[in-house]
C-alpha cells in the first residue's frame, strides 16, 4: 500500500499531538516532516524517535515554514495540514493558496480527529485570541472547583521547547519542578501562578500519557488552553473567554472562532476597560455564532502592593511575551498599572534591544515602548537580561504572571502586576461550576 506523503504546519504544540493521536500509528499516510513557526529556534531538531514510534524508527526532521514550498516540491507532499493557532482567518488562506500553488492539498484537523476521552470529568478553559484572561479565568475555576471539595489536576497546553525525548510528561507540583525541566520564561508565567496555589499541573509532548498520569490524582480534570487552540480532550463544559478590546477577532482568527461556536459558557472579559460599543459588538457575534452559550461579564484590574513606588517615576515595563507577540496587543497589564498609578515616564526599550530581542520588535512593529518578556532559551532570557540592564530608569513594572526576579539579574527594582478574574453580575462561574457539579 502506498502512503499519503504530508507535512504537518505546526508551532511545537497542536502539530506534535495531531501526529501522536492521529498519524503515529496510521499505516495509510508517511509524514515527511514538521515545519515550525511563531516559536524562536524549534526549526532544526528532530521528532524523536521515542516519540515518533515504530513506523519512525529515525524520527521525523523539523524545518523553519520557510522551506514548506520546497519542501513540497522536493518530497512530493500530497497533503499539508496545518496545525497551530492564532492565526487570522486571511493569513490562514494566504498559507492555503501558497500551499495548494506548490501542488498539495491543505488540510486542517478538527476535534472530534484529535481529542482524546478521559475518565474522568473535563473542564477547559480557551479564548478567541491569545492574552484575553485565561490564566488568572482557569486559578479562579480551581478556587470554586477546590472549594467545593473537588480535587483539581492542570493540564496546561504543550510549550515543549527543550529536549523533547525528556518532556514526554512533565509534572509541576514545586518551584523545583520548574528548575529540574528548565522551564523557558512563558512555561513559568503558566505554572508559577498555579504552584503558588497548590496545584498539581502536567504538561509535555505525548498527551494521553499525560493524561493518564493526571487521572490518578484528579476528581476532574482543568484544561488549561494555550493561544485560542481547542482542547486536546473531549470537554465537558468548554469556557471560552472573547476581549471587547479586540472586538470582532472572536470570528476573524483560527480557532478561535471554533472555540467560539463550541463553547457552553462565553467570558467576556476586560470590560472595566474596553469601551461600549465594542463590548456590545462581541456580545452581538456571540448572539450570532453561539446563541446558546451561557455568557458571563467579567473584568481583570490590576493589583499592585507598592503602588505608592509608582508615581512619578520613570519605569520600564516588562509585559507578557505571548500576549504582545502571538496576541498582537500593543500593551499589557504593566502598561495599565503604570498609567493608572501615575508613572512620570514609559521608558521607550527599543532602542536598548539586543540580539532576539531587537529580532522580536522587527517582527512585531505594533508593539509599543514595553518589552516583552521573551525568554524561550538561555541565551534569549541573557539578551533579555542585557536588554534591561541597558536601560536607564528608576523602577521596572513587571506585568508577567512570575516572580520574573527567579530568572533575571539587574540592579533595578521590580515590582509585580497582578490581576484577577472578577465577575460582574450573574450569571457567574460559581453558578455554572455548580451546576456543572451536581450533574457529575
Amino acid at each position: 500500500m502506498e502512503r499519503t506523503k504530508i507535512i504537518i504546519m505546526g508551532a511545537a504544540g497542536r502539530d506534535f499531538h495531531n501526529f501522536n493521536t492521529y498519524f503515529r500509528h496510521n499505516k495509510h499516510y508517511e509524514v515527511i516532516a514538521f515545519t515550525a513557526t511563531q516559536i524562536p529556534d524549534i526549526e532544526g531538531r528532530l521528532y524523536p524517535p521515542v516519540l515518533s514510534g515504530e513506523l519512525y524508527p529515525n524520527g521525523i526532521p523539523i524545518y523553519s515554514e520557510e522551506k514548506l514550498t520546497e519542501l513540497i516540491h522536493d518530497n512530493k507532499i500530497e497533503q499539508v495540514i496545518l496545525a497551530y493557532s492564532d492565526i487570522s482567518h486571511e493569513e490562514l488562506m494566504h498559507k492555503a493558496s501558497l500551499v495548494l500553488a506548490a501542488g498539495a492539498d491543505f488540510r486542517l484537523m478538527g476535534p472530534d480527529t484529535t481529542s482524546i476521552k478521559s475518565s474522568k470529568p473535563v473542564i477547559s478553559i480557551c479564548a478567541t485570541r491569545t492574552g484575553v484572561g485565561k490564566s488568572q479565568t482557569t486559578r479562579k475555576v480551581c478556587k470554586i472547583l477546590n472549594d467545593i471539595g473537588k480535587k483539581v489536576v492542570v493540564i496546561r497546553h504543550p510549550m515543549p521547547y527543550g529536549d523533547l525525548s525528556k518532556q514526554i510528561c512533565q509534572r509541576f507540583a514545586t518551584y523545583k519542578d520548574l528548575d529540574k525541566h528548565k522551564c523557558t520564561i512563558e512555561e513559568r508565567e503558566e505554572y508559577e501562578p498555579h504552584i503558588d496555589n497548590n496545584i498539581i499541573v502536567y504538561a509535555g509532548v505525548d498527551y494521553e500519557v499525560i493524561l493518564k498520569e493526571a487521572e490518578k490524582e484528579a476528581d476532574i480534570i482543568l484544561w488549561d488552553g494555550g493561544n485560542n487552540d481547542f482542547p486536546f480532550y473531549h470537554t465537558d463544559m468548554h469556557i471560552v473567554l472573547a476581549d471587547p478590546l479586540r472586538a470582532g477577532h472572536e470570528l476573524q482568527f483560527h480557532p478561535g472562532e471554533a472555540n467560539l461556536r463550541m463553547a457552553d459558557v462565553v467570558i467576556i472579559n476586560k470590560i472595566d476597560t474596553a469601551n461600549a460599543d465594542d463590548i456590545n459588538t462581541v456580545r452581538e457575534n456571540i448572539e450570532k455564532a453561539n446563541p446558546e452559550a451561557v455568557v458571563i461579564e467579567a473584568a481583570s484590574p490590576v493589583f499592585v502592593k507598592e503602588q505608592e513606588q509608582i508615581y512619578k517615576k520613570r519605569v520600564l515595563i516588562i509585559e507578557d511575551g505571548p500576549t504582545l507577540t502571538h496576541g498582537g496587543m500593543s500593551f499589557g497589564a504593566g502598561y495599565v498599572a503604570a498609567k493608572k498609578y501615575g508613572a512620570k515616564e514609559i521608558v521607550d526599550a527599543k532602542p536598548s534591544a539586543v540580539g532576539s530581542i531587537a529580532e522580536t520588535y522587527k517582527k512585531n512593529p505594533h508593539i509599543s515602548n514595553v518589552l516583552p518578556a521573551m525568554g524561550y532559551s538561555e541565551k534569549q532570557i541573557k539578551e533579555l537580561e542585557q536588554t534591561i540592564n541597558q536601560i536607564d530608569c528608576d523602577l521596572i513594572i513587571s506585568g508577567t504572571p512570575i516572580d520574573i526576579t527567579r530568572v533575571l539579574k539587574t540592579d533595578k527594582p521590580i515590582i509585580r502586576v497582578e490581576y484577577y478574574l472578577q465577575e460582574i453580575g450573574t450569571p457567574n462561574l460559581e453558578d455554572v461550576l455548580q451546576k456543572f457539579n451536581n450533574k457529575i
